[in-house]
């Protein structure tokens, strides 16, 4: 019989709100061993995650994009609007600041071959575990998978 999200899934999940600050969650992180934390409101609905990727950018700094200048005018040669989300974030002084918004998710009763498919797909390390409310009751991660697939 195929796995399911919900046999091997991490279940509640630390989540984080909006306006933590990024210390606060940076501190959960390194604690907890985690690499990533879903964003919920305070409703309890799915608004982001945050993960190490997002985080990295304070650290990291930001690189302009490249240009030239002609006749005194300023030629982008990348996209100056994907330069402003990383300074967004380098600046960013909480989760809701930083976060990944509308991140991919599944379901509990989804078959497992699936979810890793996507994750594989998208190149995600981490889905959020939606119930038919919206609210988060577990995360699937890469580390969960390879410890199914090690019990097999």
């Amino acid at each position: 019989m195929t796995k399911t999200v919900s046999d091997v899934m991490s279940h509640n999940p630390i989540t984080a709100k909006p306006e933590m600050p990024l210390k606060e969650a940076i501190k959960i992180l390194a604690e907890q061993r985690i690499s990533g934390l879903p964003v919920v409101n305070d409703k309890g609905k799915l608004v982001g995650i945050v993960s190490e990727t997002d985080l990295m950018w304070q650290e990291s700094g930001v690189t302009p994009p490249p240009y030239i200048m002609l006749l005194d005018s300023v030629i982008f040669l990348e996209n100056p609007a994907r330069y402003e989300k990383e300074i967004h974030k380098a600046l960013g002084e909480t989760v809701g600041e930083v976060m990944t918004k509308n991140p991919l998710t599944t379901t509990p009763e989804k078959p497992l071959p699936a979810a890793a498919r996507l994750m594989h797909e998208r190149n995600i390390h981490r889905l959020p575990v939606l119930n038919n409310n919206g609210e988060v009751i577990g995360i699937l991660t890469r580390g969960d998978i390879i410890r199914a697939m090690a019990t097999e």
